[in-house]
């Protein structure tokens, strides 16, 4: 099955949810390529129709099981991956929320193979997405510690 993210003819606007609950943060590791291995935070791809509050509960709810109120939108960060020809194989705009976890249990899907939640001295030394930590370290500051 192709890939249908893969080499478009235009960027992908995705979502993100660093979810704030008793003093940590979840974060995730995807499963798979391209990012496999990578810790990051919950999140994909918005659905047509959909808005930016919607794509982001589900991705959250997908993902990890969790419910969640998103807060804030904290900034975006865009991902643009080069083959060896230097054709564009991956485009993505991504808009990463502050959120407060509402409830549910860790119940991941096949796109993330471990979810745990940290407090921020405990990223240092993963490998994790460009920016991850100033985007917990902004949650933080919007959220707070979130009981």
């Amino acid at each position: 099955m192709t890939d249908p993210r893969a080499y478009p003819d235009r960027p992908f606007l995705a979502v993100s949810a660093a979810i704030i609950h008793d003093g940590r943060v979840l974060i995730v590791r995807r499963a798979r390529p391209p990012a496999g291995g990578i810790h990051t935070l919950p999140g994909g791809v918005v659905e047509a129709g959909e808005t930016l509050d919607e794509a982001v509960r589900r991705e959250v709810r997908e993902e990890t099981g969790f419910e969640i109120d998103p807060v804030s939108l904290i900034d975006y960060r865009e991902v643009i991956l080069r083959d060896r020809d230097e054709r564009v194989a991956r485009h993505f705009v991504i808009l990463p929320f502050a959120a407060r976890w509402r409830g549910g249990a860790l119940a991941l899907n096949d796109e993330v193979s471990e979810g745990r939640w940290m407090t921020p001295p405990e990223l240092d030394g993963l490998k994790t997405t460009e920016g991850l930590a100033e985007i917990v370290a902004a949650a933080f500051r919007i959220v707070g510690g979130a009981r």
